[in-house]
């Protein structure tokens, strides 16, 4: 089962495990990375494309506690469980996206 965590609740959910490097993975295509991006609070912000993930595997650590975002938190649901399904224990999706990170978490990070 993969932890869904509102974007107000993501700093509560790195800190459960504070051994953990935080990583907040972002799926999206580049294109919507210059649209809306996060900006990295406590945790480290990594770029790989959905469909780029299995062949970057090796660019995440099996020991970081990884959060995936997406637009709107389908792509990211996928990408936590193929994470989880690879080993990777501590993995979550950002419910709602970015699109809920900016309603929720963040009003100056643009919606499309």
């Amino acid at each position: 089962m993969i932890d869904q965590v509102r974007p107000t609740d993501l700093a509560a959910w790195f800190a459960q495990n504070p051994g953990a490097a935080p990583v907040l993975l972002d799926v999206r295509e580049p294109w919507e990375l210059q649209t809306a991006s996060v900006t990295p609070q406590g945790f480290t912000l990594v770029a790989i494309p959905m469909n780029e993930i299995p062949a970057r595997l090796s660019e995440l650590d099996e020991g970081q506690r990884v959060a995936c975002l997406c637009h709107h938190g389908a792509r990211s649901q996928r990408v936590a469980a193929f994470l989880s399904q690879n080993g990777f224990a501590e993995v979550a999706n950002v419910a709602g996206g970015i699109d809920a990170w900016s309603a929720q978490h963040d009003p100056a990070v643009p919606r499309y």
